[in-house]
C-alpha cells in the first residue's frame, strides 16, 4: 500500500508540503488557546483585571482565526489531493485493463475489475483525503498537547498516561478484530457485483426457463453475506465512540478530582486546571483519531493489495520492442503450422493450422462447435497469441507489427457483436471517427440495415441502449457489420456475423459485400453451408486440426467431414 500511495501522490507533494505546513500552523494555534484562557482565568477573571481580559480576548480571537483559516487551507489541499489521487489511481487501472489479453480479462473477470476501479480506489482515495485533512494534526496534537499539559502541571501527568493507554488499548483489539473481517468484505462486494451482472445479462434465459426464484435466491444469499460481514464490522466500530468518551469523561473527573487536592494546596491554579482538562482532551480526541487510521487503513490494505494485482499484472500479449511500422504487402493474412494451447489445457486448441487468405478473396471457416474456429481468428488481431507457428499480416508476424498498424487493418465483426451506448452514427463512428453521413448511410445500405434505420424516429440519431439491447439481434448484426465496413480495412473477418440473418437477408448481405470487399481479403466463420459456398476456398476445422481445404464442390468429393456438414444441413432444409 506505501509503494502505491508514494507512486500516485508524488506528483503532488507541493500540495502535501502546503497540508502539512497548514495543519502544523492550525494544531499549534489550537495548542495555545487553552493556555490563553487559563491565563484570562488566572490572570484576569481571578484579579478583577477588565483591560486584561479583552486583550488576552483579542489575541485568542486571533490565534482562532489563525486556527480556522489554517484547517480551511489544509481541507483544500489534502481533499484536492486526495481526489487528483483517485483519479490517477482509476486512470492507470483502466489503462492497464485495456492492454490485457483475452486471458487476462478471463483470468480477473469483469465484476471485480469493475469493485477495484470504483470501491478499492474509494476506499485508498478516503484515506488519503481523512489523513490530510484529519490524521497528520493527530500527532502534532498529541505531542504538542502532552508538552503544553506538563507545562501547566507535572503532577497530573500520569493520568495521560493511564487515559491514554487504557483507550489505545481497546481500539488496537477492535481493529485486530476487525482486519479479518474487511479482506472478507471486499470478496462478498465482488460476489454481489457477479451475480446481480450475470442475473441482468442473462434476463431473457432466466425467465425463458423461470428460474427467477433460484436467481433471487442466489441473490440473496450474497447480499446476506454482504450485510452480515457489514454488520459485524458495524458492531465492533460502535463501540468506539462510546469507549473514546467512557475514557474521555472518567479522566475528565479524575484531573478535577485530582486536581482540587493540588489547588487546595496552592500547587495549582482554577485557569491551569481548565487548561490542564482542555490539554488532556485534545490528547486523548488525537488518540481516537489516530485510531480511525489504523481502522480504515486495513481495509484500505485490502484494497490496494487487489489493485497492485491488476497493475502488476502484465498482458500475454506483449507489444514488439521494434515494431514494424512499413509493409509492402496489403490485405494478407498466413498461417503457417499454427497451434495454441491455453494455460492449463492439457490439449491444444489448434494443432499445425496452415493457409493463406489473400487480396481479393473469400476464405470461410467451418466446423463443428468446439472445432477452434473461433479461436483461430482471434489470432490475427492478437486478441490472443499463438503458442506455435506464425500468424503474419502483410508478410510479418503479427507479434512484430506495430499494434495501432494492425488493428487499423482488420475490420472485426465479432460473433456476439456489441453496441455501445450513445446513437447508431456513434457507433458507426468507431470504425472511422471522421466518416461523414453520405459514408455510413452507404455502410448500412451495404449492411442491409439502411431500411430500419431509416424507420427510426431519428434517423441515424436514433439512441442505442449499452450493448444495443434496444435493437434485435439480426439488426445488432448489421450495425457491427455496417461499422466494419466503415472503416474500410483491408482485411475483413466475420465470425459467424450472419447467424441471426434470415436467408434472403443473408444473401443480399453477401451479394453486396463481394462488391464492397474486392480488393480486401474476407475470411467469415460460419455454422451454415449456403453461407460459404461461394468462397474461394473453405478450410474445414475438425478438433483444432485442418481435415480440408478446397471450394464447395471439391470438399464435397474429397472431405468426408465437410460433406457430412452439407448432407446433415441439406436434409434438415428438406425436413423443413
Amino acid at each position: 500500500m506505501i509503494r502505491l500511495l508514494v507512486r500516485f501522490l508524488r506528483p503532488y507533494a507541493p500540495y502535501l508540503a502546503a497540508v502539512l505546513g497548514l495543519q502544523l500552523l492550525q494544531a499549534m494555534a489550537a495548542l495555545f488557546l487553552p493556555s490563553l484562557n487559563a491565563s484570562i482565568i488566572d490572570d484576569g477573571v481571578a484579579t478583577g483585571n477588565t483591560a486584561q481580559i479583552w486583550a488576552l480576548g483579542g489575541v485568542m480571537l486571533a490565534v482562532s482565526l489563525i486556527q480556522i483559516a489554517g484547517q480551511i487551507g489544509a481541507t483544500w489541499f489534502g481533499s484536492r489531493s486526495a481526489m487528483a489521487f483517485g483519479r490517477d489511481l482509476r486512470q492507470a487501472i483502466f489503462d492497464r485493463a485495456l492492454s490485457f489479453s483475452a486471458r487476462e480479462m478471463n483470468s480477473f473477470g469483469a465484476p471485480t475489475l469493475i469493485t477495484r476501479n470504483t470501491n478499492d480506489v474509494q476506499q485508498l482515495q478516503m484515506l488519503v483525503q481523512m489523513t490530510a485533512t484529519m490524521i497528520i494534526s493527530a500527532p502534532l496534537m498529541m505531542i504538542g498537547g502532552v508538552i503544553m499539559a506538563l507545562r501547566e502541571d507535572v503532577g497530573l501527568s500520569w493520568l495521560i498516561v493511564v487515559a491514554a493507554g487504557a483507550l489505545g488499548g481497546v481500539i488496537g483489539i477492535l481493529i485486530t478484530q476487525t482486519l479479518p473481517l474487511f479482506k472478507s468484505m471486499q470478496v462478498r462486494i465482488d460476489t454481489l457485483n457477479r451475480v446481480m451482472r450475470e442475473y441482468l445479462s442473462g434476463l431473457r434465459v432466466i425467465r425463458a426457463f423461470v428460474r427467477e426464484p433460484t436467481e433471487a435466491q442466489r441473490f440473496d444469499q450474497a447480499n446476506h453475506a454482504l450485510a452480515d460481514t457489514a454488520t459485524r464490522i458495524g458492531r465492533r466500530m460502535m463501540t468506539m465512540f462510546p469507549v473514546v468518551f467512557f475514557v474521555m469523561n472518567v479522566s475528565s473527573v479524575a484531573v478535577v478530582w485530582f486536581g482540587a487536592f493540588r489547588i487546595a494546596s496552592g500547587d495549582l491554579q482554577v485557569g491551569q486546571l481548565t487548561a490542564y482538562l482542555a490539554y488532556l482532551t485534545q490528547i486523548l480526541m488525537s488518540v481516537m483519531m489516530s485510531t480511525m487510521i489504523l481502522m480504515m487503513a486495513p481495509r484500505a490494505a485490502v484494497g490496494a493489495e487487489r489493485i497492485n494485482a491488476v497493475l502488476g499484472t502484465d498482458s500475454s500479449v506483449v507489444p514488439p520492442a521494434n515494431p514494424v511500422t512499413d509493409v509492402t504487402i496489403h490485405g494478407e493474412v498466413r498461417f503457417d503450422q499454427v497451434s495454441f494451447t491455453y494455460p492449463g489445457a492439457a490439449h491444444p486448441v489448434l494443432q499445425n493450422v496452415s493457409f493463406t487468405a489473400r487480396p481479393g478473396t473469400t476464405t470461410a471457416i467451418i466446423g463443428s462447435t468446439g472445432a477452434g474456429k473461433t479461436t483461430l481468428i482471434n489470432l490475427v488481431p492478437r486478441l490472443f497469441d499463438a503458442t506455435g507457428g506464425t500468424v503474419s499480416v502483410d508478410g510479418v508476424d503479427v507479434r512484430d507489427l506495430d499494434p495501432d498498424l494492425l488493428w487499423g487493418r482488420i475490420g472485426l465483426v465479432p460473433q456476439r457483436p456489441y453496441l455501445f451506448s450513445g446513437t447508431v452514427a456513434s457507433n458507426l463512428r468507431l470504425g472511422n471517427p471522421e466518416a461523414d453521413d453520405a459514408e455510413l448511410w452507404h455502410a448500412l445500405d451495404v449492411a442491409q440495415a439502411r431500411g430500419f434505420v431509416e424507420r427510426m424516429p431519428e434517423g441515424l440519431d436514433s439512441p442505442i441502449s449499452q450493448g444495443g439491447t434496444n435493437v434485435s439481434g439480426g439488426q445488432r448484426q448489421r450495425l457491427a457489420i455496417a461499422r466494419a465496413l466503415v472503416r474500410r480495412p483491408e482485411i475483413y473477418i466475420f465470425d459467424d456475423a450472419f447467424s441471426a440473418l434470415d436467408v434472403a437477408t443473408d444473401a443480399a448481405l453477401r451479394a453486396r459485400l463481394a462488391d464492397e470487399t474486392t480488393q480486401a481479403a474476407v475470411i467469415v466463420v460460419a455454422q451454415r453451408v449456403s453461407t460459404i459456398r461461394e468462397a474461394d476456398q473453405i478450410v474445414v476445422l475438425d478438433d483444432g486440426a485442418i481435415v480440408g481445404i478446397g471450394t464447395h464442390d471439391e470438399l464435397v468429393a474429397s472431405c468426408e467431414t465437410y460433406a457430412e456438414i452439407v448432407d446433415s444441413q441439406f436434409k434438415a432444409e428438406a425436413a423443413a
